[in-house]
């Protein structure tokens, strides 16, 4: 059986929390261990999690290519053609029941001050004050291959609106493709 990774931590109770992570091709070797594990011990804790596919770090190098070329065409920052970008075609952030995360500020309040990937909503007034509320969007580096896939086929389609040349749509499907075998 091949291991991936192995972490532990000490808990404040003074237990030890043992985390593994194993390849999927080994799932036979992992039910004996559960099964020894279940007749040496009298209480345990089992917590297994689905891993979240990364994106490749060539999709996020593309990603800024593109940003960048938007942001020049356009005469105006990178970082604020990346937001519009992460706004338009980017993953709404999501709390670990699979709900959307946002929050609400009063008017006036600059919300580029507390988060730059915020896209504004709707207006509220509770106990006669004015808010705005935003729902947030998450940071380019925490996006999976899917969600990287989409938001670089929205850069190229906003370079190709600019009439920016882009990679044909071979290469971009040849380029996904080494993303998912990176993985």
């Amino acid at each position: 059986m091949e291991i991936k990774e192995i972490k532990a931590n000490h808990l404040l109770s003074g237990d030890v929390m043992l985390t593994v992570v194993v390849r999927k091709a080994h799932n036979k070797a992992v039910e004996k261990i559960l099964a020894d594990i279940g007749t040496k011990c009298q209480e345990w804790v089992l917590t297994i999690e689905k891993t979240k596919k990364k994106r490749s770090l060539n999709a996020n190098s593309y990603f800024h290519v593109l940003a960048n070329k938007i942001a020049e065409a356009m005469n105006i920052g990178e970082d604020e053609a990346k937001v519009n970008l992460v706004l338009e075609y980017g993953a709404i952030m999501v709390d670990d029941q699979g709900k959307n995360v946002g929050f609400k500020l009063p008017v006036g309040v600059n919300v580029n001050s507390i988060y730059k990937y915020a896209k504004w909503f709707d207006k509220r007034t509770e106990n006669g004050t004015d808010f705005d509320c935003f729902i947030l969007y998450e940071h380019t580096h925490k996006l999976d291959s899917k969600q990287m896939a989409r938001l670089v086929d929205g850069a190229v389609y906003e370079c190709q609106e600019l009439g920016i040349e882009t990679q044909t749509p071979e290469e971009i499907e040849r380029m996904k493709s080494l993303w998912k075998k990176e993985e």
